[in-house]
Order: C-alpha cells, then sequence, then structure tokens
C-alpha cells in the first residue's frame, strides 16, 4: 500500500528536506503541499521565488523535483483529511500548537517542531531506541478523542546523544552525563544576511532553549513506559550547548558515568552490537548500522562523517576512559542534523508508523 503524505511548511528549509527525503520513496506519495496564506494558491516553484530579486529560495544541495515545483500549495489552515494519510509537519512551534492539533483529529501527524514534545500522553521517538513508547499513541487517541495523533521527533542535538546513550544504558545502567555540543550553523534556520559576521573567527557559547530540550527530552526518550505515560530515565545529563562555523553536522563530546564498571572495548561491542537494530524492519530510510564506531583518534569530523549511510548514521570515535567521574567513559560523535535530525529521521519514524499499523 502506498500512503499519501502531506507537507506543511513546505516552503521552509526543512519543507524542502521532506521533499528531498520523500523523492522516489516507496512507499509514500508526496500528494499535498501546504504553507502560508501568502503563498497559498500558487505553484510550489512561484511560492519559492523571492518577489525582490526573483531567485528561487531553495537551501538543499539536491536540485527540487520537477514534480514538486508544478505542484499547488494549499492554504495550510484548510487541509483536506480525507485527501491525505499522514501529514509530515515543518512549521515552527507557535504554528505547530494551533495547526497540529486540528490535522490530527483526523490524521497521523509527524512532526519536527518542538510544541508538543514535552506532553505526557506524546512520544519523542527514535527508530531502533524507543519504538515502545508507540504505545502512547493509543493513550492519545482516547483522551483527546482523535482518529489521528501526533508524534514529534527530538531536538536535533538530542538525537545523537540518545542513540549513542542507548547501548550504554542498556548494558552499563547511566549515572550521569555531561555534553558540550559543537552544532552546525544549519540548525539555526536561514537568514540571509543577518548576522552572518558572527560566526566568522568565532564560536557562538549560548543557544536559547537548546540545553533545557535536551537535557528533558533525552530523559524522556531513554525512560520506561509506565502505564499511561512515560517514567523519565533516573540519571542526570548537564550539556553546553554551543554553535560553530561547520555547515551541517553536529559534533558533541559526551562524558558518561555507569553504574556497572564497563570499559572501552565493552561500549564498543555495545554500541556494535546495536548498531544492526532497524535491519530486520525493512524500513526504506534506515542506515544498516544506527551507530558507526570509528579507531581513527581524528574522527568523527563533520566534514567526513556526516554523510555515513545518507546521513542517517551516528559516527563515535574518541572511545576512551574518563579519569574523573566514577566508572567513567568519554566520546565524540558526529550526527546529521537535517537528515536524521530532521525530516529523514521524521520519514523513518512514519515508517515504522506504517509498517506496524499506526497509520
Amino acid at each position: 500500500m502506498r500512503f499519501r503524505v502531506a507537507i506543511v511548511g513546505a516552503t521552509g528549509v526543512v519543507g524542502q528536506q521532506f521533499i528531498v527525503a520523500l523523492r522516489g520513496h516507496p512507499w509514500f506519495e508526496l500528494c499535498c503541499l501546504a504553507a502560508s496564506k501568502r503563498s497559498a494558491g500558487k505553484t510550489y516553484a512561484e511560492a519559492l521565488r523571492d518577489e525582490a530579486t526573483g531567485a528561487q529560495r531553495w537551501f538543499c544541495e539536491e536540485d527540487p523535483p520537477e514534480e514538486a515545483l508544478s505542484m499547488p500549495v494549499e492554504d495550510a489552515s484548510q487541509l483536506d483529511p480525507s485527501k491525505v494519510d499522514i501529514v509530515f509537519s515543518a512549521i515552527g512551534s507557535e504554528q505547530a500548537m494551533e495547526l497540529e492539533p486540528l490535522y490530527a483529529k483526523d490524521l497521523p501527524v509527524v512532526s519536527t517542531a518542538s510544541a508538543f514534545r514535552y506532553e505526557d500522553d506524546v512520544p519523542i521517538l527514535i527508530p531502533g531506541v524507543n519504538l515502545d513508547h508507540a504505545e502512547l499513541i493509543r493513550v492519545q487517541r482516547r483522551r483527546r478523542g482523535w482518529r489521528g495523533f501526533i508524534t514529534p521527533i527530538p531536538n536535533c542535538t538530542t538525537t545523537g546523544l540518545a542513540i549513542t546513550l542507548k547501548p550504554i544504558h542498556d548494558a552499563f545502567g547511566v549515572d550521569k552525563v555531561i555534553m558540550t555540543s559543537m552544532q552546525a550553523l544549519s540548525g539555526a534556520g536561514r537568514s540571509p544576511g543577518v548576522l552572518g559576521l558572527d560566526i566568522v573567527d568565532n564560536l557562538i557559547p549560548f543557544i536559547p532553549k537548546e540545553e533545557e530540550k535536551v537535557q528533558t527530552e533525552t530523559l524522556k526518550i531513554l525512560g520506561n513506559l509506565k502505564g499511561e505515560s512515560i517514567e523519565p530515565a533516573g540519571f542526570k545529563v548537564s550539556c553546553t550547548c554551543t554553535r560553530v562555523n561547520v555547515r551541517e553536522g553536529h559534533t558533541e563530546a559526551v562524558f558518561v558515568s555507569t553504574k556497572r564498571k564497563c570499559g572501552v572495548e565493552d561500549v564498543k561491542e555495545e554500541m556494535r552490537k546495536f548498531s544492526g537494530c532497524l535491519k530486520p524492519l525493512g524500513l526504506p530510510s534506515a542506515p544498516e548500522e544506527m551507530i558507526v564506531v570509528h579507531e581513527d583518534p581524528f574522527r568523527p569530523q563533520p566534514r567526513l562523517d556526516r554523510d555515513r549511510h545518507g546521513g542517517m548514521a551516528t559516527v563515535v570515535g574518541r572511545i576512551r576512559e574518563d579519569p574523573v567521574l566514577e566508572n567513567g567513559i568519554k566520546y565524540v560523535l558526529v550526527s546529521h542534523n537535517t537528515k536524521m535530525g530532521a525530516a529523514k529521521g521524521a520519514v523513518l519514524v512514519a515508517e515504522y508508523l506504517a509498517k506496524y499499523g499506526y497509520v
């Protein structure tokens, strides 16, 4: 069966990433592009055109599919649920708070927005990590009287951290996590000509609300489903999130204190065993390896490693013991923030939900 999908927020950066991620998809057929009233009624090509310069505002490396350029753009507030099976939401949190519940009355909504991530009956899903949390969808439908549901993916900085902590937590128990991120510019969105020089010869030491999101979401994702809610994981997370002059790919330095003693080789083994967890599911967007473990001490690097397995793998290196933390392990990871951490990761979530009958 092929599922008809809509992209809401189709003219924005994340909406464009959804279009690229869905090109040639064997399960999902793009049938609707929706955006603001300003874009509604135009073709997608016309909606992308800058009114002042006439230039096309397309931000992905890949060219836009010709078939998408000729599609009409619909008003996001007037989406017809009879023509769609799944909604991919690429809108900001403020808009999501208003529009996503309207869609969810009738349709499954897989969202990149943070608006509903912290609701008790809303799972934050990462394929391979916490798919048992999808059972909250049934709770959400019953409580809210919806035929559909809202399932957000995590903040892009949370994604690589949670994926790499999962095998450590399952095998040894995590007690404390300290993380410093060096995040790519693409995570800040696109504001042509605005503050562009701030990052040259510089590092920005503060990203508003980012640290709180990572700390809260990591504990929810790695928590346990208990009845009709998730009991957050019982360890502590402290992080510092910074912006660096890298185009794509978030780098994170992670320090972990475990409850049970483990060595470097133990951690590598658990990560490699976990790595193939999605293979048996046969999901089209799933990477062959969820985690790629590097032995080269100069890896991972965002430029060299962000695109492993189509940008869907988290690449880990420099795994070593930490002499300060009790049972301490530390490592460096690189995760693609605009692929696994955004639209392509959301498509992977939708594939799982479709395969197992939630859609």
